[in-house]
């Protein structure tokens, strides 16, 4: 797991140290936060991470809180059998000892939904996450250049009750 995460740091670090970004609290650690610019009037952004514990305790990364959005919320995409992509909001992320977990698109990642205001590329989008272990950490997302994915568009569906 070392060997992974120092090549993605490294991968990083080409990108230029302005990509390239930590938050540590503890024995977690959240690698390059980050959203996609979004489209101009776009109600909705994915956000993505790694995130490493180093510890010998899981945790769980059971919400978010942001400014930036209305609603922040966790979200895995399921691929259909017919091939479509469907996202489903989660309660929590677990983070096993020793393990990283990544955030990307096409599985799991975090939903702002109800933007709050035009988010652009070079940003920092403050942001508190909540661990169920390791308490709340603050975290600033940076918006990276769009991905040519209209995340307003897709469907979010809403957890059966």
């Amino acid at each position: 797991m070392r060997h992974f995460i120092s090549a993605l740091l490294g991968t990083l670090a080409l990108c230029g140290a302005a990509h390239a970004h930590s938050v540590k609290k503890d024995t977690l650690e959240i690698i390059h936060p980050h959203i996609n610019e979004p489209f101009a009037g776009a109600k909705s952004a994915a956000a993505y991470m790694a995130i490493s514990n180093e510890g010998a305790q899981d945790d769980r990364l059971i919400g978010i809180e942001t400014p930036a959005a209305k609603k922040a919320s966790l979200h895995s995409t399921e691929h259909a059998s017919d091939g479509v992509a469907r996202m489903t909001p989660i309660e929590a992320i677990d983070i096993p000892a020793g393990e990283t977990i990544n955030l990307e698109p096409g599985g799991m990642h975090i939903m702002l939904m109800g933007l709050t205001g035009p988010i652009k590329e070079g940003d920092m989008v403050p942001t508190t996450f909540h661990f169920e272990h390791a308490g709340p950490v603050a975290v600033e997302f940076m918006v990276d250049p769009a991905d040519g994915v209209d995340h307003s568009k897709m469907d979010h569906a809403s957890p059966s009750n």
